[in-house]
């Protein structure tokens, strides 16, 4: 059946999932600050909002996709915001990154004025947005899933429940420590493969088969050759920025101070990445921390 879906934040991720919205034959009402981004949707059968307000009124379902905690809060529960403005009854999906204290909170906002809600970030980037292939990792009531479910399948391959309000952000923000903790181990061999002279293909031929195989090995090698998909074939142009690793990174260390867990790992890589993103790497695909590693 057809709903409205009200989408804010038609970025680089958000206009592909908004454009899938379209075309599995919901009407979407978009609202960015970007003009461009407007139009974009405009052109793929969606319609623009004059503002939050509006959107939200109209809308069945609202998605949102934003930068940071401190936006989704503001959009949410600030003056003339979602909350303010949404029916009793509207399902609210929250796609952004955010740490988890500011997705509890809205979520809860949202639950006591009778809105289900989920926080749901995702992974697989822009191709991942634009073929609507993204994992979805969810946090929220059983019964607040099982609503937003049909929407995620829109928009992505997998859709996973992690849990209660704030899991779904926990999950990303701990598989992305994994994540950025497992490219530079990887990469920190590659440098020093070469310092030894054995040679990079030699090395991935041996490790991909062998008690060192992993992600950042085997489906996105740090550097050129073995990998031919790579980023590291391409100049390093970004599949998943350093910078947006670098925010990812962060949120899991305010999530680890906290929580009282320890991750020295996590903040070794998150100072490592601080320091690459600072040295003019930030917009360079994450990856080529190996880069700075070498020292080039």
């Amino acid at each position: 059946m057809s709903q409205t879906i009200g989408f804010i934040g038609l970025g680089n991720m958000g206009g592909p999932m908004a454009a899938n919205l379209v075309k599995a034959g919901h009407r979407v009402l978009g609202f960015d600050l970007s003009g461009a981004a407007m139009s974009a949707l405009a052109d793929a059968g969606g319609e623009k909002a004059a503002g939050i307000a509006e959107l939200a009124a109209a809308a069945d379902v609202v998605v949102t996709m934003l930068p940071a905690g401190k936006h989704v809060r503001q959009i949410y529960q600030g003056e003339g915001g979602i909350l303010e403005n949404a029916k009793p009854g509207t399902l609210l999906i929250d796609s952004s990154t955010i740490d988890v204290d500011s997705a509890r909170a809205v979520i809860g906002a949202a639950t006591e004025l009778g809105m289900p809600m989920v926080d749901a970030p995702v992974s697989g980037g822009i191709t991942g947005a634009a073929a609507g292939t993204l994992t979805f990792m969810v946090g929220g009531t059983e019964d607040a899933f099982a609503a937003a479910r049909p929407f995620l399948d829109i928009m992505g391959k997998t859709i996973v429940h992690a849990g209660g309000a704030g899991n779904g952000q926990a999950a990303k923000i701990c598989n992305n420590m994994i994540l950025g903790i497992s490219m530079i181990g990887v990469s920190e061999a590659f440098v020093l493969a070469e310092r030894l002279g054995l040679d990079a293909q030699k090395l991935f031929d041996i490790s991909s088969t062998a008690s060192g195989q992993c992600w950042a090995l085997t489906s996105y090698c740090p550097v050129p050759g073995p990998l031919p998909s790579s980023p590291a074939n391409r100049e390093y142009q970004p599949g998943f920025a350093a910078a947006m690793m670098l925010k990812d990174l962060k949120l899991a260390q305010e999530a680890a101070n906290s929580s009282g867990a320890a991750t020295p790992l996590g903040a070794e890589a998150a100072s490592l990445y601080t320091l690459f993103c600072n040295s003019g790497g930030e917009s360079q695909d994450f990856s080529a921390i190996v880069r700075f590693l070498r020292g080039s």
